[in-house]
């Protein structure tokens, strides 16, 4: 079965924001994942900015990739705790996690996601994606298309993080 006929991708629920917790609890380690309150406030004001992966088979999500969108054009550590930074006819859209379930990794899951979210993001007329990761999954961003922009300048969760960019074809 392919990935597209195991899952439906959507917005994500307002109902759907403890589950999105859970989710962001068990990918992160707690000195990187989002808060409760920081999770569902980003839940209540920006659910378009969330694409979830829902598992036809079980109905619960397996996945999801959300973030903020901005005219900002350089990540800073407040997006992932400032709701108001939020500007819903932002060009960018800095994202601030990737999360997919330990039991559904290695099946291409992740990319699928960041490849809806790219295209529905074109869609909408977006210029720009940028995220922060660790050094450990600078390739797999590359390998969707995501381009290294160095060192962030993000101190979350005491790690060092590097800038990538997707930059959105019109």
């Amino acid at each position: 079965m392919s990935i597209a006929e195991q899952f439906v991708f959507r917005n994500i629920r307002p109902e759907e924001a403890d589950q999105a917790v859970t989710i962001e609890q068990i990918c992160f380690p707690p000195n990187e994942a989002c808060s409760a309150k920081s999770m569902q406030e980003r839940v209540a004001a920006a659910p378009e900015l969330f694409l979830v992966a829902e598992d036809k088979a079980t109905g619960k999500l397996a996945g999801f990739l959300n973030g903020i969108s901005t005219d900002e054009t350089a990540f800073r550590d407040e997006f992932f705790t400032d709701i108001r930074l939020y500007d819903p006819a932002g060009a960018n859209v800095m994202l601030l996690g990737l999360d997919v379930l330990p039991e559904y990794r290695g099946q291409g899951l992740a990319t699928e996601i960041v490849s809806q979210y790219v295209k529905r993001e074109q869609a909408a007329g977006r210029k720009l994606l940028l995220l922060t990761c660790l050094e450990g999954k600078v390739e797999m961003y590359q390998k969707m298309g995501f381009v290294n922009h160095g060192i962030a300048n993000s101190a979350w969760g005491g790690e060092s993080w590097y800038e990538m960019g997707y930059s959105i074809p019109s």
